[in-house]
């Protein structure tokens, strides 16, 4: 196994503590509890002491290299702008709600050293490998555990209790949050999917051919398939609407680009991507309901919808807070004043992630974390175009579907505000700049 960089080249021990992590998060209600998230955040802090323990013992440099403090920038960004908030350390910048801003920077820490710990202990093929697998088995287990619970019949969930309603949830306690868990699972598996294609454009006999199809349903492709078909019963399950758009709109998309970004596109890429829209959206879907997600769409309308009336009555507060922001974490503090009488609830996301970031970082800190996202889309881009490495490119790919899949997805609700879902995105983020780094190797597992 090759040395990824000088110094020390990473735990695979800690790997697994990290993909360990990674699978917790969604399970105690998504980590969207006082208690739950810090239960997740000593997980990550245990997995810092080790990594500390490691890096004294190897002599190693503590601090990543150059290229790295890019993949640190976005999570350094919002941890530095939140503690200025809380210090009031340029004018005009203070936190309207202190105690909701010092929650949002502890989690923006964390975030951090989960990123720092995966950038530096992810250094080969095999480390990668250990976190694709536990991103699967996260999913997995979201998928067949909502899907038992919403076809059992069950009012509330055997654990926590959470009301069950018609919509899968999973161990959440939103249906959209556990449909863009199960969005951004996907992503990763088709990814991976991807890579195990063959790129050979050479026109094969019949017989090698049926023996290669046999080869792949004995293979760990068909277990990466059978992951994806479950996965998708979930997401269709959670009913959720813009959960299932887009995702399969994100795989459209990103497929296309792949044909012409691809230098040598695998020659099954269209069938794999076909065999999801019709075997699994058509098929398995009409039997777990997906015309009932159809209905949905189809029912939508402004007039009975509250979320649109949320985003204009939250406009007010971005042209007057829009520069400096009222304090990370405090929309729910701010919005009642402006909330009008059409429409009742108590809000405390305003069903927008970027409005909500503009709202309470103030737009020139939400451009900065855009920017920086779009740098994370395009190394995923030249990954897929520049490298060779058949695992790395599939795995491009893969963070590009995420990446549209909550493009879209934040129009429309709050899934970054859920510790378990932003933990993975971060993670996805991660693994779009480590693909772009990471050495190319042979085959190690």
């Amino acid at each position: 196994m090759h040395k990824a960089t000088s110094g020390f080249y990473g735990s695979t021990p800690l790997i697994w503590w990290l993909g360990f992590i990674l699978v917790w998060a969604p399970i105690p209600l998504g980590s969207n509890r006082p208690w739950a998230w810090a239960l997740l955040h000593g997980l990550i802090a245990m997995g810092g002491i080790w990594h500390l323990f490691q890096v004294a013992r190897n002599k190693a440099p503590l601090f990543p290299k150059q290229w790295q403090l890019l993949l640190l920038f976005g999570p350094v960004l919002i941890a530095m702008y939140l503690a200025a908030q809380l210090a009031c350390a340029l004018p005009g910048i203070c936190s309207v709600d202190p105690y909701q801003t010092n929650i949002m920077l502890e989690k923006s820490l964390y975030l951090l050293l989960f990123t720092y710990l995966l950038s530096q202990n992810c250094r080969n093929q095999h480390q990668l490998k250990i976190i694709l697998i536990c991103i699967l088995i996260s999913g997995g287990l979201q998928a067949i555990y909502g899907s038992l619970l919403n076809l059992s019949g069950l009012e509330l969930s055997p654990v926590f209790g959470i009301p069950e309603g018609e919509k899968a949830r999973g161990s959440f306690v939103y249906q959209n949050h556990y449909a863009n868990y199960l969005a951004l699972c996907l992503s990763i598996a088709i990814g991976w999917m991807l890579s195990e294609l063959s790129t050979s454009k050479q026109k094969v006999p019949l017989a090698k051919w049926l023996r290669a199809m046999a080869e792949l349903i004995l293979s760990r492709k068909l277990l990466l398939r059978l992951a994806i078909i479950l996965m998708v019963v979930g997401l269709v399950l959670s009913r959720s609407r813009m959960g299932n758009a887009g995702f399969f709109t994100a795989l459209g998309i990103v497929a296309v680009l792949a044909l012409f970004i691809y230098r040598r596109p695998p020659p099954l890429l269209k069938w794999l991507v076909l065999s999801i829209f019709v075997l699994d959206m058509l098929l398995i879907g009409s039997m777990f309901g997906v015309e009932k997600v159809k209905q949905r769409m189809q029912d939508t309308s402004f007039v009975s919808e509250a979320r649109d009336e949320v985003v204009m009555h939250s406009l007010p507060l971005l042209e007057e807070q829009g520069l400096t922001g009222t304090g990370g974490g405090t929309f729910y503090t701010v919005f009642p004043r402006y909330q009008q009488q059409s429409y009742s609830g108590f809000y405390d996301h305003a069903h927008n992630d970027y409005l909500q970031f503009a709202i309470e970082l103030g737009w020139p800190v939400t451009v900065l974390l855009c920017a920086w996202l779009a740098i994370a889309l395009w190394q995923s881009l030249y990954v897929m175009n520049k490298r060779k490495t058949k695992l790395y490119q599939g795995i491009a790919f893969g963070c590009c579907m995420a990446w549209v899949h909550m493009l879209m997805h934040s129009t429309v609700d709050f899934s970054l505000q859920a510790p378990a879902n932003s933990l993975l995105f971060m993670t996805i983020l991660t693994l779009a700049y480590l693909v772009r780094m990471l050495p190319g190797e042979r085959k190690v597992f």
